[in-house]
């Protein structure tokens, strides 16, 4: 078994950190304590058949870092494509991957004429990678990579939305995830047109590279590198394992030894798939950042958005009150603050209890929302002046007001359910002959992703709906 000494740090997905282009990449320290971890599944995914194709990819990778990466692990086929699976008993505490520095791309492997150029340019770290995998995509079986540029996904075996045709982006859109893909896809052509004055001046380097070619490039970025204290880097053989994604093994980075170890926490026998966990995400981040959902994921969420009306007479003082009092930043599954009207709503696993699932912020905006005259307002200020300094955290005195607060929630989240109600509806299984692969698969992860987030909502309302009778008990009482 590994000793777990101070120098060895746990590695995290990359996901979202690349989306704002006026953010800089990984400034989130918590994210590094996101540890990888294999699947506790009582039923394993099992080993279709081994992938020829890779059969050369270890003993290359071997050769080239000059030392054994892995003698308990085989490259497959499963229902999910490529993966890692165990070929020899495996037994907890056993170290199952070596995969030095010195076989890792990071953005060091840049030619240095290219780094030149891009020198005095805004180009991120994101950008210099995908540059790197299209060069040696470029060259061919004249890479030193070609073994490992040749087994990553082709555009066809893709399914992040950015990839998404407007027809299939329809079929979501009751969720926050289209908004954030058009955005994301924004991201990236500017990305592009940052990085085309370098890639006209080598055009044997880069010649008919397309929008798309950088995107499929930049996605398998994305999606697949690992970022550590020693920085981003695509980690060879290692990102062949799948997600699942509930116990302890984690990635580890033996700053000393300069090399990324995997640890089993379970025992394995052979045939069994080796998986790990890319983080507590939702299906939203799982669909847009990796390409792929999960039927029933307990981490799904949904955002919603709360506006104070124009017509609200009122509309003024409670913006006022707001930015006077702000909430805690909301932040979102990766780390991602929210806006002041955002709010991050997940499963309230006790309807009966206290709502844990539903942020206070909620609660409190729709308190301050529900206010109809100015001295109402003045009681909210002042009672935060004498607690925490937060504003409408606790239920309002009057309880009829309380009960209109969380009526109004209510009916908000129940718009939200017929919405998604409706838009699954839609995606109700049709026997076309002439549908293709791609969008029955695409139309499946559709109805993952609006089922979660529909039974978030659900959860939500149940919960709204008893804290609701008993407020109305409570009027009923105070009324006799």
């Amino acid at each position: 078994m590994i000793s777990r000494t101070p120098m060895l740090q746990g590695g995290s997905r990359l996901s979202k950190h690349w989306r704002s282009p006026s953010t800089p990449l990984f400034n989130f320290p918590h994210r590094l304590l996101i540890i990888f971890k294999f699947s506790s599944l009582s039923q394993a995914k099992g080993l279709n058949s081994l992938d020829e194709e890779c059969d050369e990819f270890l003993p290359w990778l071997e050769q080239k870092a000059g030392a054994k990466i892995s003698s308990v692990l085989s490259i497959g086929k499963s229902a999910y494509g490529r993966s890692l699976f165990a070929s020899e008993i495996i037994r907890t505490g056993d170290c199952i991957l070596k995969v030095p520095y010195s076989v890792q791309i990071a953005p060091g492997n840049l030619l240095p004429k290219i780094k030149a150029l891009l020198s005095d340019k805004k180009i991120g770290t994101v950008s210099k990678l995908a540059m790197i995998l299209l060069v040696e995509q470029k060259r061919g079986q004249d890479s030193e990579w070609d073994h490992y540029i040749s087994c990553l996904p082709q555009h066809g075996y893709i399914h992040s939305t950015i990839f998404w045709s407007e027809y299939e982006l329809d079929l979501i859109c009751q969720s926050s995830v289209y908004q954030e893909t058009v955005d994301q896809k924004v991201t990236i052509e500017k990305d592009f047109a940052a990085v085309m004055p370098a890639l006209e001046q080598f055009p044997e380097l880069f010649e008919s590279i397309t929008l798309k070619d950088f995107m499929r490039a930049y996605f398998l970025v994305t999606s697949r590198a690992w970022e550590s204290t020693k920085g981003l880097s695509l980690i060879p053989f290692t990102d062949f394992m799948n997600h699942d994604g509930v116990s302890n093994s984690i990635v580890l980075f033996d700053e000393d030894k300069k090399l990324s170890e995997v640890i089993a926490d379970r025992n394995y026998s052979p045939g069994e798939e080796v998986l790990i966990s890319y983080g507590k995400f939702p299906n939203a981040t799982l669909l847009l950042d990796f390409g792929f959902t999960l039927p029933y994921n307990i981490h799904d969420q949904v955002k919603i958005h709360m506006n104070i009306p124009y017509h609200d007479i009122l509309r003024e003082m409670k913006l006022e009150l707001l930015q006077q009092h702000p909430s805690p930043t909301t932040k979102d599954a990766i780390g991602f603050s929210c806006s002041e009207d955002t709010f991050i709503i997940k499963e309230v696993r006790s309807p009966k209890g206290k709502g844990k699932g539903l942020p206070q912020s909620l609660r409190a905006f729709a308190r301050v929302l529900c206010c109809t005259s100015p001295q109402e307002l003045s009681d909210l200020a002042m009672e935060a002046a004498q607690t925490d300094g937060r504003l409408a955290r606790r239920p309002l005195k009057d309880s009829r007001r309380e009960f209109q607060a969380h009526q109004m929630l209510l009916s908000h989240i129940t718009h939200l359910m017929q919405q998604h109600d409706a838009a699954i509806k839609l995606l109700a299984p049709v026997n076309f002959p002439s549908m293709c692969d791609t969008f029955a698969h695409r139309r499946q992860m559709a109805h993952d992703l609006l089922t979660g987030e529909l039974r978030v909502l659900k959860s939500a309302s149940t919960w709204l709906k008893n804290y609701c009778a008993v407020l109305q008990s409570t009027i009923h009482c105070q009324n006799l």
